[in-house]
């Protein structure tokens, strides 16, 4: 490693800063870090906070940093060398030796391609080797259990968890792999691979979930764990065979993001307080309901963890189980042996339930169980498939069950999108223009707001804007955030859906409650910086 011609003096002025801030200097120009303790430290935040590794030994992680006064940078460090169970020891650095030491991550980077060269080498061998005689099927198993594939498949799982991606893509095409990770909702090509190692790579895989390496005319599902940063992360696995080969989608399950309260959803105000007395009742239904990939089924799981307590039996039968609670008795439905959602309801009552998840109502016949169960004294949380709460009613008596029945039975319709938050370090406040400043005036004179809060909301509107920073990857967002809207049903609610159960007559009723559509609630969280006016508008007009 070069050492440049004024690195000496260079040295003694980081020396002298040192001694002011009572931090001692270590000389780094001619030190190699191993790819071992690099991992101790994600390039990202090394860059970003201008630390880097040294030295890992007996649980004390020497680090050395450009700027060891800058509060954040340590607040960082305490936080990442907790995560990993080490002590800091500090130490500062030159901003030379910092770039020199940073210029290192390129070969860590640079597994996946040594990986590539190592599994090339090791299918020459196969090809020309003695195994040649052996099954392909055989020989592939044995190669992706093998080093090299298991680095790039443990280098993808890793990149999606650390970019908080929500599903992983590998999908062949005709003269290479396209690896693509799905975050806050978008697809992003993430990596290009060889077509050669795309074999090896989805059998890696399927091994990892138990599912047959020679069947790639059929598609296959399974799921298996592993730990990244000691923090034990949930893959779902979907196999497609496809006219270029097999294509594989994987869903991240990280407790740390699927499992939050009610909060983090966005609930909270005149939703929140709705949906808590909601579930305080012994019994009766809640109903979420949204497109594919709006977020119930996270809203079920917050549901759930407010319920689940010692003296409470909760079963749950789920396509697929997304999540594992301890706690709850989770069960997964599996349609091929005619263990459906019905059949699994009626067993299940025999179970002496308190409370009853179901994944879905689907059809006419789990309508009907879960419409008794919830007459019967259990409270029964589920999903159904309409535009907004209030389509809830007229597609449960669509579904066959009585107008009559709907009243003492279903406690609350939820509907919800999701949308993108808002980074918080990069957004920017600006003035409503006048056409948005007309919209925003029209929901929020729709809404029963006390005077204060009123008050608190008047014009000029401030509303903010995605920028982009290092902190989002320059999108300007980070994470997703729900819009709710809330059915409660009353006793003027009840007269209703027996007399006249038509969506224009419950949304009028709804509102004279009081309801926060979910437009009005995409107001407030516009007023309150979390999301953007488009972000908004796209969700709500979808």
């Amino acid at each position: 490693m070069a050492v440049q011609k004024d690195y000496p003096k260079e040295a003694e002025e980081v020396k002298e800063r040192g001694k002011k801030i009572n931090v001692p200097f270590i000389d780094l120009s001619l030190k190699e870090v191993s790819a071992d303790v690099l991992k101790s430290i994600p390039e990202e935040a090394a860059a970003f906070y201008e630390f880097v590794p040294i030295e890992k030994r007996d649980g004390v992680l020497e680090v050395g940093m450009v700027s060891p006064d800058d509060l954040k940078a340590r607040e960082a460090l305490r936080f990442i060398a907790f995560r990993s169970q080490l002590e800091p020891s500090i130490f500062i650095i030159t901003p030379s030796d910092f770039k020199n030491i940073l210029r290192q991550y390129k070969a860590l980077r640079g597994e996946v391609k040594k990986a590539l060269e190592e599994l090339e080498e090791e299918l020459k061998t196969e090809e020309a080797g003695p195994t040649a005689r052996i099954k392909p099927e055989e020989v592939i198993e044995r190669v992706a259990a093998e080093a090299p594939v298991t680095k790039i498949v443990a280098v993808i799982l890793r990149n999606a968890v650390e970019g908080r991606a929500s599903d992983i893509h590998i999908e062949p095409t005709e003269d290479k792999v396209k690896v693509r990770f799905r975050v806050d909702g978008v697809l992003h090509t993430s990596l290009f691979l060889p077509k050669d190692v795309h074999s090896a790579i989805i059998s890696r895989i399927k091994i990892l979930s138990n599912l047959k390496i020679d069947e790639t005319r059929i598609p296959q599902d399974g799921r298996f764990h592993t730990f990244i940063d000691k923090k034990k992360i949930d893959f779902r696995v979907s196999t497609l065979p496809t006219t270029t080969g097999e294509k594989v989608a994987l869903r991240v399950l990280d407790p740390s993001i699927g499992l939050g309260g009610f909060s983090d959803l966005g609930l909270y105000g005149y939703n929140l307080k709705t949906l808590e007395k909601g579930i305080e009742k012994p019994f009766g239904m809640v109903l979420i309901t949204g497109p594919t990939g709006s977020g119930k089924t996270t809203t079920l799981y917050a549901i759930l963890n407010a319920l689940n307590k010692e003296g409470v039996n909760i079963i749950s039968l789920e396509d697929p189980i997304e999540y594992y609670i301890e706690g709850i008795n989770q069960s997964q439905i599996r349609p091929e042996i005619g263990y459906t959602f019905a059949s699994g309801l009626r067993h299940i009552l025999r179970q002496d339930p308190d409370v009853i998840m179901v994944g879905e109502i689907r059809d006419e016949e789990t309508a009907g169980l879960a419409i008794h169960a919830a007459l019967t004294g259990h409270i029964v949380l589920s999903t159904l498939h309409t535009n907004n709460a209030v389509g809830v009613i007229p597609r449960l008596i669509d579904m066959g069950v009585s107008s009559f029945l709907l009243p003492p039975s279903l406690n609350l319709a939820i509907a919800q999108r999701l949308v993108k938050r808002l980074c918080e370090q990069c957004k920017k406040q600006v003035s409503a223009s006048p056409q948005v400043a007309d919209i925003i005036e029209q929901e929020l004179n729709k809404l029963s707001l006390k005077k204060e809060e009123r008050a608190e909301r008047k014009k000029p509107y401030k509303i903010y804007q995605a920028q982009g920073c290092k902190f989002c990857g320059q999108r300007g967002t980070k994470g997703r955030i729900a819009l709710f809207e809330m059915i409660k049903i009353t006793s003027e609610m009840e007269e209703i859906i027996i007399k006249n159960p038509t969506e224009s007559a419950i949304e009028k009723e709804a509102q004279r409650q009081g309801m926060t559509t979910m437009k009005q609630d995409g107001v407030l969280k516009v007023l309150e910086g979390v999301i953007s006016f488009e972000e908004m508008v796209k969700a709500v007009e979808d």
